[in-house]
C-alpha cells in the first residue's frame, strides 16, 4: 500500500494571498529562517503574490533553506500567447515548483468553473508544475473530476471548505476526516491538505487525521513565527 509511503511527507502550504510588498517578503523569509527546523519529511511550500515570486523564491535561495519551496497562487488555463495579463505556466518553470488551482477566492471573485480549473492543472502539469488543487466542497465531484485524466503524481489536493474561510470557522476535525476518506479513496495516491480557519492554536487538531498529509494556511501564514511554530508542530 504505497499510501502509508506518501503520506509519510507533510506538507504546511503558506497562501499569502494579496498581501505583503517586497520588502515585508524578504523580512518574513528573515524572520521565517531564524524559527524554521528543516525536517526529511516537511516539505513547506510558500506562494507569495506573482509579482515579487521570482524575487522572494531567489532570495530564499540564497539563504539555503532546505525543504523549503515556492509556489504560484493561481496560474493561467491558457498557453503562451495572446492572453494579455496571464501567467502561463510555462513562464513559472525554474521560480515556482508548485501552483495553486481552483481557490475559492478564484472562483467566488474572478467567476472560475471547474473547467478552467482543469484547464489550469493540464497546464500546470505540462510544465512541470505541481499543481495544488482545491476542493471546497465536502462531495464536489464537479471540482474533482479536473483531476481524472491527469498523470501526477506530484498534486496535492487541498480541501478548503469555503464556509471555514467565508467565516473564520475551522471545520470540526471529524467532518475533516470524512472528507479526507472520501477523497482518498477516489485519489488513494494524493496527498490531501487541510485549510481553513486553521492557527497555532487549533492546528494539532489536524495534525493525526490519518488521511491528511499537512494542512493549507491562510491568515497564519502572514506570521512568520506562527507560519514556523505549525511547521515545528506538524513533524513534533
Amino acid at each position: 500500500d504505497n499510501r502509508h509511503e506518501k503520506t509519510a511527507v507533510r506538507y504546511i502550504v503558506g497562501n499569502w494571498k494579496c498581501h505583503k510588498s517586497l520588502d515585508a517578503g524578504r523580512n518574513w523569509i528573515d524572520a521565517f529562517a531564524k524559527h524554521y527546523q528543516p525536517h526529511a519529511d516537511l516539505q513547506v511550500i510558500v506562494a507569495p503574490p506573482m509579482l515579487f515570486l521570482a524575487q522572494l523564491a531567489d532570495y530564499a535561495k540564497s539563504l539555503n533553506l532546505s525543504g523549503l519551496s515556492f509556489g504560484a497562487q493561481d496560474v493561467s488555463s491558457f498557453p503562451q500567447g495572446g492572453y494579455t495579463g496571464s501567467v502561463a505556466a510555462g513562464m513559472l518553470k525554474g521560480i515556482a515548483t508548485y501552483t495553486i488551482a481552483g481557490h475559492s477566492e478564484r472562483r467566488r471573485y474572478f467567476h472560475e468553473t471547474s473547467q478552467d480549473v482543469t484547464n489550469k492543472v493540464s497546464e500546470a502539469v505540462d510544465a512541470g508544475i505541481k499543481p495544488i488543487v482545491c476542493v471546497d466542497q465536502p462531495y464536489a465531484m464537479s471540482q474533482l473530476t479536473a483531476l481524472n485524466d491527469l498523470d501526477c503524481e506530484e498534486l496535492i489536493i487541498a480541501y478548503s471548505p469555503v464556509d471555514a474561510m467565508s467565516y473564520r470557522e475551522p471545520q470540526l476535525p471529524e467532518k475533516v476526516a470524512e472528507v479526507a476518506t472520501f477523497i482518498s479513496q477516489i485519489y488513494p495516491n494524493q496527498p490531501i491538505i487541510y485549510g481553513g480557519a486553521v492557527t497555532q492554536d487549533n492546528a494539532h487538531l489536524y495534525k493525526d487525521i490519518t488521511q491528511l498529509s499537512g494542512l493549507f494556511l491562510g491568515a497564519a501564514s502572514l506570521d512568520p513565527d506562527e507560519f514556523a511554530a505549525i511547521c515545528k508542530m506538524m513533524i513534533s
